[in-house]
């Protein structure tokens, strides 16, 4: 079973999942980084750029989903070391101070918790996040063209992808590919017909948005919503 809420931190989401039985675990591409709790140890999934598919282990898994953009300031590492990727915690931070992250979400109520709890401290700790990433992402959102976002943000192309493989793990094109994608898939799931999704989530035809589903999540999107 599957659950998530909004956490108290700015844009970011808890969520917890137990999985009902054994078996593949499909996670779509969506511009975010998540920290993640399992049986007392602490994880870090990186941005995707296609679904990322793996053996459901048992028990409980425990996240907070950071606002795109948000977690390589909180962790101190560069997104775009850990595309397409599952590390531990204590692969990217000081053992000392993962086993003080461990113990505080493993003494919290439920996990969800604890991890909240941990990632408001990370951030009392750090500046603001940049609000130019957070309109980077609300643009492409939008659909905006990457060249016009550039313009509209001060950078040349060139620096803003550079700033995009920080912030992101990737460039802002494919930052904007994934976003439609997900635009997509939320008014599939409503049951809007395949064509009009399309054309409301920014694609030029349902041929276009039925190749991006292939790529990016690996599976046709009737399949997928089934």
């Amino acid at each position: 079973m599957y659950r998530e809420r909004s956490s108290s931190l700015s844009g970011a989401v808890l969520w917890t999942n137990t999985p009902s039985e054994a078996g593949l675990g499909r996670v779509l591409p969506d511009g975010c980084m998540d920290l993640l709790w399992h049986e007392g140890r602490l994880w870090v999934a990186g941005p995707d750029t296609r679904a990322y598919v793996a053996e459901s282990s048992a028990g409980i898994w425990a996240g907070i989903r950071f606002y795109p953009g948000t977690a390589p300031a909180l962790l101190g590492v560069p997104a775009h070391e850990l595309r397409d990727r599952r590390v531990e915690l204590v692969d990217l931070r000081p053992l000392s101070e993962v086993r003080r992250f461990t113990a505080l979400v493993n003494a919290a109520g439920d996990p969800e918790s604890g991890l909240e709890k941990l990632a408001l401290g990370m951030a009392a700790d750090k500046e603001p996040p940049d609000p130019l990433l957070r309109h980077l992402v609300t643009a492409l959102d939008a659909g905006r063209p990457v060249a016009a976002v550039a313009d509209e943000l001060g950078f040349g192309v060139r620096q803003l992808h550079r700033r995009a493989l920080t912030a992101f793990g990737y460039g802002p094109k494919t930052l904007g590919r994934v976003l439609r994608l997900q635009r997509a898939l939320k008014l599939a799931r409503r049951g809007v017909p395949f064509a009009e999704t399309a054309a409301l989530a920014g694609f030029a035809d349902q041929a276009h948005l039925a190749r991006d589903v292939r790529e990016l999540a690996g599976l046709p999107l009737g399949e997928l919503l089934g």
